[in-house]
């Protein structure tokens, strides 16, 4: 097992086929300043190193999952905010959008639990993974209409995704506050229960029953579906399945299958 330290903004703990990965700004409810940030890129292109890896949560420590950005801490320094705003000319987000657009790009599923404040930022970091799963009190927001500003850290992608167009809209226009149970029922959560860890972990152990080129490509594929044209995305389909046919975990799997018995995968292979 390995872990970062406890002293950094973001927690990084493999345990095996598992990351947990936590926000590590309890005091301040987890708000994002300049530290978070960086620690999100880095974990994600941690994980991401690391091709055991089947399932990640992501949390925030304490008693709130992310209460958006730390104004007046990322303020403090205006040159880094307008250096930051700038895009790598390579990947096309800048360094607030990569920070939660990598958990997105990330070759394995991604499972927030979400309590407390889920506001702004926080939302949409939620929104970058791939499920949600939230205590029903917790307090939901695209906070940024509050201060006169527009979600602009990728999370209009998701949100256009997971709900109809003019709910999206009279959220992010808004910045009104709703319930983690509100939010499963708009389907932005995936589902809302007192202990949302647990199923967190119901599900991924259901994920990891399959193989990770499968779920890894399979993730890759559908969220890249509503942006590609009809021509690109069939034939995004015949490539990832032609890596299919030549992944050794297809033939674990297959294997197994054919006899009944539970498979045990291999490392990951593509993503």
């Amino acid at each position: 097992m390995s872990e970062s330290s406890s002293d950094q903004r973001v927690l990084t703990t493999i345990d095996g086929p598992i990351a947990r990965v936590r926000l590590n700004r309890p005091d301040k409810l987890n708000a994002l300043d300049f530290g978070i940030l960086d620690g999100l890129i880095d974990s994600a292109a941690q994980v991401a190193r690391d091709r055991d890896v089947r399932v990640v949560l992501l949390s925030g420590e304490g008693k709130s999952f992310c209460a958006g950005l730390d104004f007046p801490s990322v303020n403090r320094t205006p040159r880094r905010v307008a250096t930051s705003f700038v895009p790598n000319p390579l990947r096309g987000t800048n360094r607030f959008q990569q920070s939660l657009w990598a958990w997105r790009r990330l070759p394995v599923p991604v499972l927030a639990v979400t309590r407390g404040h889920v506001f702004g930022g926080g939302i949409q970091l939620a929104l970058a993974a791939d499920f949600r799963f939230t205590t029903p009190d917790a307090k939901w927001s695209i906070l940024e209409a509050k201060w006169g500003l527009v979600p602009d850290m990728t999370g209009t992608i998701p949100l256009v995704e997971q709900v109809p167009l003019d709910l999206a809209k009279r959220l992010a226009m808004t910045g009104e506050i709703f319930s983690g149970e509100q939010a499963a029922a708009w389907g932005l959560a995936t589902a809302s229960d007192v202990d949302p860890e647990k199923l967190a972990l119901e599900l991924a152990g259901q994920l990891m029953e399959r193989s990770p080129d499968s779920v890894s490509a399979t993730k890759r594929l559908l969220n890249e579906a509503a942006r590609r044209s009809l021509r690109a995305q069939l034939g995004l389909e015949r490539r990832l399945q032609l890596a299919m046919f030549r992944s050794p975990n297809t033939k674990i799997a297959r294997a197994a299958g054919t006899k009944g018995e539970t498979p045990t995968f291999g490392s990951r292979t593509v993503g």
